[in-house]
């Protein structure tokens, strides 16, 4: 993810190129991004907003995106990221059907085996609650919420409909 600027002569090279070149104000110049570093930004798609003065282009990068080899200008991924990447990754281990994988052979399993597993995990976090080792409570806890994705792909449910929930429920608080 990175914020950049472009002129008429900066989208027009974009488009012709099919990589994403900017506008540098500062410089006065145009510049494409990867020219230096190699690490270019792929056009896959181009929107415009509404008011039709700011573009989103989707692209497939070669390399980080930012010049600090982040992928993000912005930061580095997000636990929320990454909790939506994991939910992703279940997706993927239940489609492609592997029977050596933990996970999709739980899921192929039914409901009710999934929902037993989860029960057991929540009962192990609150047992290790009480005990002083944060470690193994941590542990716990994780493997609580991975259950839970489980449980979540189970009842066709993603994991933004539950985020969606406790955000109404805290909108005004």
């Amino acid at each position: 993810l990175m914020l950049g600027y472009m002129n008429a002569a900066a989208y027009a090279k974009t488009i012709t190129e099919n990589r994403v070149t900017f506008y540098s104000r500062s410089r006065n110049e145009l510049w494409t991004k990867g020219e230096t570093s190699g690490n270019y930004l792929n056009v896959v798609d181009i929107k415009a907003d509404c008011d039709n003065d700011t573009l989103l282009i989707t692209v497939i990068p070669e390399g980080p995106t930012c010049h600090t080899g982040s992928e993000s200008c912005f930061a580095d991924v997000t636990n929320k990221g990454f909790l939506y990447r994991l939910e992703q990754t279940i997706d993927d281990k239940i489609e492609q059907d592997d029977p050596k994988s933990y996970t999709n052979t739980l899921y192929k399993r039914g409901i009710n085996k999934v929902a037993q597993k989860v029960g057991e995990e929540a009962v192990e976090l609150v047992i290790e609650a009480k005990d002083n080792d944060d470690n193994l409570f941590k542990n716990e806890a994780a493997d609580l919420l991975y259950h839970f994705l489980i449980l979540l792909k189970a009842k066709n449910i993603k994991l933004a409909a539950v985020e969606d929930i406790l955000a109404e429920r805290n909108k005004d608080k």
